[in-house]
């Protein structure tokens, strides 16, 4: 005699919040869908699938993370998935939220965190949505900085989707939650953030990204869960966004698109959480970049745009030519010649009126004569004007310092590149060499990406002796 399924109880708590919600089985599996498109998922729920959950059936994956954020948009209150009658899942694929509360940013924040510092290789294939860039731009825009952030006394939280945090054995000089930061302790986090660049810079993304990320789980975290005014606690949070953005600016080199845009995301709702608004468009202008790189020039038109609203006219002349800047390289990448020469232009004139005792953010230093000869030159090679695109490539060459070496290699692949389109074959197979071989020496995907690049530009003379003596060359890197 064979067994009867157990039968499943029926799931009155999602039951009562779609009638509270208004929803058609068929209108909550739409938006399903749509809040899936929104997170890189290709999901194909109709009304049957809902009738299913109401029956008691468990939806996989990190489908309850997505329904309790549809019906947390609808009722304009956080739900977990818990409260829908759901199980608990891991949600992978949060992260693009741009939390209502500094506390719910942290728990945001320090869930992605942990997840990828666990090696959850999955995390690191999320698809980039340029659909989830809109909803965080606009509320950052639109949004002021919070009230309070200072913590007078730990706090017992659960982290998202009601997931019990693993308590981990702490040696004794380890930081705990509850410990009061520090102004040495935001200085470290500083000074964390200055040596994990300097290794980004020269030897990619990939040679310290995990190390930067276990440090914010192990360190950061904890510091965000203690206890802190409100002076260090707005210091804490900016120096917490900047590590954040880090950690994605690193995980866009290595091609983890999604989860950059996630770390970007949360980078900058602490960024409003520190009332750093000329940080907050920093962020915007990495997304930007991001978004340029990836071939989404309309929406990276857009972020840089709001991150110019955003600042207003009031940023020092440094700052402004990096926010021109940005805009023209997105214009670029849409064949907008007039609308890009017109931002390379005012970048132009921006920093030309910088002066050296002008205050200049920490993180806007590098923009200055030789960044913006690589934007000159990469702006000139998308549009195809490529003698220009060789004559500013050439200079920010001869200006750049070699600590950037992969800022330095891109750069060459853009005078490779050039050269090929003035017809240059010789000069631009020995610059594409030189590039090929820096890119076997750094763990950077986008350095890969570049002399690929470069590599397909050269397809229509690949029975030529120059791109024969390329390969040969290129094969010898291994």
């Amino acid at each position: 005699m064979t067994e009867r399924p157990a039968q499943r109880t029926p799931n009155r708590q999602l039951a009562a919040l779609i009638a509270e919600a208004g929803f058609s089985n068929a209108g909550l599996a739409r938006r399903v869908d749509q809040l899936g498109l929104e997170h890189g998922l290709d999901l194909r729920y109709d009304k049957t699938s809902v009738t299913r959950w109401l029956r008691g059936q468990q939806p996989r994956g990190t489908t309850p993370a997505l329904i309790a954020e549809v019906f947390t948009r609808r009722l304009g209150r956080r739900l977990t998935a818990q409260d829908l009658g759901l199980d608990a899942c891991a949600p992978v694929y949060a992260g693009l939220e741009f939390a209502a509360t500094p506390e719910e940013a942290v728990d945001i924040v320090s869930g992605l965190w942990r997840k990828d510092s666990g090696s959850h290789a999955e995390l690191r294939k999320i698809a980039f949505t340029p659909a989830g860039l809109v909803v965080p731009s606009r509320d950052w825009l639109i949004g002021r900085a919070d009230d309070r952030v200072g913590r007078a006394e730990a706090a017992n939280r659960v982290p998202p989707q009601g997931r019990p945090a693993v308590p981990r054995q702490r040696g004794a000089a380890e930081r705990g939650p509850g410990q009061k930061v520090t102004g040495g302790d935001i200085s470290a986090l500083r000074s964390v953030g200055e040596l994990f660049r300097t290794l980004d810079n020269a030897y990619g993304g990939g040679h310290a990204r995990q190390a930067l990320v276990r440090y914010l789980e192990h360190e950061t975290e904890p510091m965000l869960r203690g206890t802190y005014g409100e002076q260090t606690g707005r210091r804490l949070f900016a120096a917490a966004a900047d590590l954040t953005r880090l950690a994605g600016w690193t995980s866009y080199d290595i091609a983890a698109h999604g989860l950059a845009q996630r770390y970007f995301v949360q980078a900058l709702r602490l960024s409003q959480a520190a009332g750093d608004r000329a940080y907050g468009s920093y962020v915007l202008m990495t997304m930007s970049r991001q978004a340029v790189y990836l071939g989404h020039g309309r929406e990276a038109v857009q972020l840089a745009r709001v991150a110019q609203q955003g600042v207003g006219t009031s940023a020092p002349p440094v700052v402004q030519a990096l926010l021109h800047s940005v805009e023209a390289r997105a214009h670029g990448v849409l064949g907008e010649v007039r609308a890009c020469t017109s931002a390379l232009v005012r970048a132009e004139r921006a920093l030309e009126t910088a002066r050296g005792g002008d205050e200049v953010p920490y993180w806007a230093r590098f923009f200055d004569e030789a960044q913006l000869a690589d934007e000159f030159g990469h702006a000139h090679r998308d549009l195809q004007q490529f003698r220009a695109a060789a004559q500013h490539a050439e200079r920010s060459l001869q200006l750049r310092a070699p600590a950037f070496a992969r800022s330095r290699l891109f750069c060459r692949v853009v005078l490779a590149s050039a050269r090929l389109g003035l017809g240059e074959l010789d000069q631009a197979c020995v610059l594409g060499a030189e590039a090929a071989g820096q890119a076997a020496e750094m763990r950077s995907v986008r350095a890969v990406e570049y002399v690929r690049d470069f590599e397909r530009r050269l397809e229509p003379y690949k029975d030529a002796a120059p791109v024969r003596g390329y390969r040969d060359k290129v094969a010898a890197f291994g």
